[in-house]
C-alpha cells in the first residue's frame, strides 16, 4: 500500500496578507501565542511558508523595495503547531522535539526568489562599511538550479532550508533573551571593541510593537499590547533554535529542538532555496516561498539526558542537529584566507569574525577581478554553496577563518595563472544590477591602497 500524502496543515494563499491567511502567521516568539494546529507524532505533515518578508521584495529590476523595507515585520512564520504522541499527551518542557524534514521546496508556481544587501541605515549586513547601498538579485529556478540575470556566468544547485526553526521559549527563558540583549544594546558600544570592526546596526532588536504580528492573538487587544511589548524578535538564533541559517539543514535532516512550554509550539519559515556559510549580507539567501513536509517524535526528558546546560540556568542548551544525505557535489574550490587583523591593520586576538570578514572580502577582490562589480560578488558569497570554516582559533594572535568557493559555479576558469587575468568577450559582464544610492552620513570603509 502506498503511503499516505502528507496532510496539509498550515496552506498559503501568497494573494493574502501574513494576518489574512487562513491560520494567521506570526513574527515573534512568546509562550502565549496559541498554537495554530495541532500534529501527532509519527504522522507526515506539510507546511506552506511565505519568504520571510511576506512579498515585500518584488520580482522586478529595481531595488527600491530593499531600500524601503520595514525590517519591524520580519520574520513571517508557519505556526505554531502543537505536538502530541499518538496517546494525545503534549510535549512537555525537558523534552526534546525531534524533527525529522522528509522533503520541502519553493511552492509550486512561485519558482524565484532573491538576494540583496540592505542599506546601511535600514539593516545593514557583515559588510555593510564597504556595501551600503541597497542592492537586488533576483533568481530563477530551473529543477536543482539556480541562475540570475543580475549576475551572469554563474549556475549552481541549491540546497534548499528553512532558515528559521524553532519551538517556543518558556517565559522564564524569554525574560533571559530580553535582559541579556538588552544589556548588550545599552552596553555594547562601549564595552565591545569588535563594533568598531564590524559596523553592525543596532546590536540588538529588542521587543517592539511595531510591525508584531502574534497569530491568533487581534492587533489592539489589551492582551496583544502586553504580549508585543515582551514577545522577542526572530532576527538570531537562540537556545530554542530560531534563526540558525544552517544551510546543510535540507532534505534528510534532523533537529533535536530543546521543549519549554507544553505542547513544544513548533514554527518554521525563512525557506533560503541556496546560502552560503554565514549569509552576509544578511538577506543573503536565496529567499523564497516554499513548502516543508516532515514529521516528529517527542523524546521525553530528552533535555536532561542529552543537553548539557552551558550557562546559569538549565534552560541554557542549544539544539542538536543532524545533516541529512543530500548536498550538492564539488570536487574542486578555491579557498581565501583570513586573519584576525582589520582592515585597518589593528591586531585582534583570536576573533573568527574579524577572520573571516578578511576572507570574504579576499574573496570579493580577487573575483572582481574577473569582470563582476564586487556588489555582485558579495551577493553571490551570501547565497552560493560557498563552504566558510574556523581553521585555526589556538595559535595566539590570529584566529585563521577560510571561505572555499565551488569552482564549477563558474562559466570561466577562475583559478590564478602563469599569465594576467585573460581579457576577453568572457570578461564582459553585465553591472547592471539593481542598486539604490546610499544617502546616509556613516563613514565607509575603503582599502587605503586603492584609494
Amino acid at each position: 500500500m502506498a503511503p499516505p500524502t502528507p496532510k496539509l496543515v498550515i496552506p498559503i494563499d501568497l494573494k493574502k496578507k501574513p494576518w489574512e491567511q487562513k491560520l494567521p502567521l506570526h513574527n515573534r516568539w512568546h509562550p502565549e501565542i496559541p498554537p495554530v494546529t495541532e500534529i501527532k507524532t509519527g504522522e507526515m505533515f506539510r507546511i506552506e511558508m511565505v519568504d520571510w518578508t511576506a512579498g515585500a521584495i518584488q520580482d522586478n529590476n529595481s531595488a527600491i523595495d530593499v531600500k524601503t523595507i520595514d525590517l519591524s515585520t520580519v520574520h513571517y512564520l508557519s505556526g505554531p503547531i502543537r505536538v502530541v504522541d499518538t496517546d494525545g499527551n503534549p510535549a512537555e518542557p525537558g523534552d526534546l522535539l525531534a524533527v525529522e524534514l522528509c522533503n520541502l521546496g519553493p511552492l509550486p508556481g512561485d519558482e524565484w526568489g532573491f538576494t540583496a544587501i540592505f542599506d546601511r541605515e535600514n539593516g545593514g549586513g557583515f559588510l555593510t562599511d564597504h556595501f551600503p547601498r541597497a542592492t537586488k538579485a533576483i533568481w530563477y529556478f530551473e529543477g536543482i538550479y539556480a541562475h540570475s540575470p543580475h549576475i551572469p556566468g554563474v549556475r549552481f544547485p541549491g540546497l534548499v532550508h528553512p532558515g528559521i526553526i524553532g519551538t517556543a521559549p518558556s517565559k522564564e527563558l524569554l525574560n533571559i533573551w530580553n535582559e541579556r540583549e538588552r544589556k548588550l544594546e545599552e552596553t555594547g558600544h562601549q564595552s565591545l571593541k569588535l563594533c568598531e570592526v564590524l559596523h553592525t546596526r543596532p546590536l540588538a532588536n529588542l521587543p517592539s510593537t511595531k510591525g508584531c504580528i502574534l497569530g491568533k492573538i487581534q492587533d489592539g487587544t489589551p492582551e496583544w499590547k502586553r504580549i508585543a511589548h515582551e514577545a522577542a524578535r526572530t532576527i538570531p538564533g537562540r537556545e530554542n533554535g530560531g534563526n540558525c541559517d544552517i544551510k546543510n539543514l535540507s532534505r534528510g535532516s534532523k533537529i533535536y529542538l530543546p521543549v519549554f512550554v507544553e505542547g513544544a509550539n513548533f514554527s518554521t519559515g525563512d525557506m533560503h532555496f541556496s546560502q552560503g556559510d554565514g549569509e552576509v549580507s544578511f538577506c543573503g539567501a536565496i529567499e523564497m516561498s516554499g513548502f516543508l513536509e516532515l514529521k516528529c517524535e517527542i523524546i521525553r526528558n530528552g533535555m536532561k539526558e542529552y543537553l548539557t546546560p552551558t550557562g546559569p540556568t538549565p534552560l541554557h542548551v542549544n539544539p542538536i542537529f543532524e545533516i541529512g544525505p543530500m548536498e550538492p557535489r564539488f570536487s574542486e574550490w578555491l579557498v581565501f584566507e583570513g586573519i584576525s587583523v582589520d582592515e585597518s591593520g589593528q591586531q585582534h586576538y583570536l576573533d573568527a569574525s574579524v577572520a573571516y570578514k578578511r576572507a570574504v572580502l579576499n574573496a570579493i577582490d580577487y573575483l572582481s577581478k574577473f569582470g563582476y562589480t564586487k556588489e555582485q560578488v558579495y551577493i553571490l558569497l551570501s547565497c552560493c554553496p560557498c563552504e566558510g570554516r574556523i581553521s585555526g582559533i589556538v595559535d595566539a594572535p590570529n584566529a585563521v577563518a577560510t571561505l572555499a568557493i565551488p569552482t564549477a559555479i563558474f562559466d570561466q576558469d577562475i583559478r590564478p595563472k602563469v599569465n594576467k587575468v585573460p581579457l576577453g568577450p568572457r570578461l564582459v559582464r553585465n553591472p547592471g544590477i539593481p542598486q539604490c544610492t546610499y544617502d546616509g552620513s556613516l563613514p565607509i570603509t575603503k582599502n587605503p591602497l586603492l584609494h
